[in-house]
């Protein structure tokens, strides 16, 4: 049961990430990839959560309505905020470049591309699923410390969100870079909470009783989340946009401001401390 739901779940991500490819296409704007990655993984990941058990004639635990029902507020929300942006705006800079890159075999290398992020989400939806399928009975204290956890960074990751927006939004912020609320502390706030979130899964899917082997999965998730976003599609084709169209200003920014874990600020912005007398 559990290797046919993967294998459904994994083609039907395959072919979600080709419909993304044709939307794309067909409309211009990129970014209607990651509107509808964000949709792709919360229902895989729900469908894997409730559905296998019910399939398997067995009731739905409350650790399964849990692992559902935190994946779907996680796509709602990101789905919901990249899809208003890709109404709302133009292309998506980092796709925008490498079509340019990529010149007439653009379209054709964009869909295998697409087809690795189908891989990608299924590695999430897969920690879903091994979360929900933990087999010890009830909700224990992690479990809820797991929820927390994503709660707290969806949180975060809207109020990045938010403030990137207000920012931008200001007439008199134009050509400027974002430098207030979480983006003082972190170039890519956002990027760090979606990371943070993936934990909670591995908090869920937590079992020391040895009888549940399944559960180390759940952290390729957080891992593999750190390696797209700070090594491969995340930051590295951000900040290349950003140093083209902000130049020194950004050089600015990235000298003064971590890049993805927040922490103090650096350089001359930073608050001085008093030196102490002797």
């Amino acid at each position: 049961m559990i290797a046919c739901a993967s294998i459904a779940a994994a083609v039907f991500l395959s072919l979600w990430m080709a419909l993304a490819w044709w939307v794309q296409r067909e409309t211009g704007k990129s970014g209607w990839i990651d509107t509808l990655w964000s949709y792709g993984i919360g229902i895989a990941g729900v469908s894997l959560a409730l559905l296998v058990p019910l399939a398997a004639g067995n009731e739905i635990s409350s650790r399964q309505w849990l692992a559902a029902a935190l994946c779907a507020v996680w796509s709602g929300r990101l789905g919901t905020h990249i899809l208003a942006r890709t109404l709302s705006g133009g292309d998506d800079p980092r796709y925008a470049q490498l079509k340019k890159e990529w010149k007439k075999g653009a379209q054709a290398r964009l869909f295998w591309f697409l087809q690795i992020q189908a891989l990608c989400g299924f590695v999430l939806a897969l920690a879903v699923f091994v979360a929900a399928q933990n087999p010890l009975p009830g909700l224990r204290i992690i479990d809820w410390i797991g929820a927390a956890l994503l709660i707290f960074a969806i949180a975060g990751e809207g109020i990045a969100d938010r403030q990137l927006k207000a920012f931008v939004a200001e007439k008199k912020n134009k050509g400027k870079v974002a430098d207030t609320g979480l983006w003082s502390y972190s170039r890519h706030p956002n990027y760090f909470f979606e990371w943070l979130g993936w934990f909670a899964y591995a908090l869920i899917a937590f079992n020391a009783s040895g009888s549940y082997w399944w559960w180390p999965l759940t952290l390729l998730a957080p891992a593999m989340m750190y390696w797209l976003l700070v090594h491969a599609s995340g930051i590295p084709p951000l900040e290349e946009h950003m140093l083209r169209t902000r130049g020194a200003k950004f050089r600015s920014y990235q000298r003064r401001v971590n890049a993805f874990f927040p922490g103090p600020r650096n350089g001359p912005s930073a608050p001085k401390r008093k030196a102490k007398r002797k």
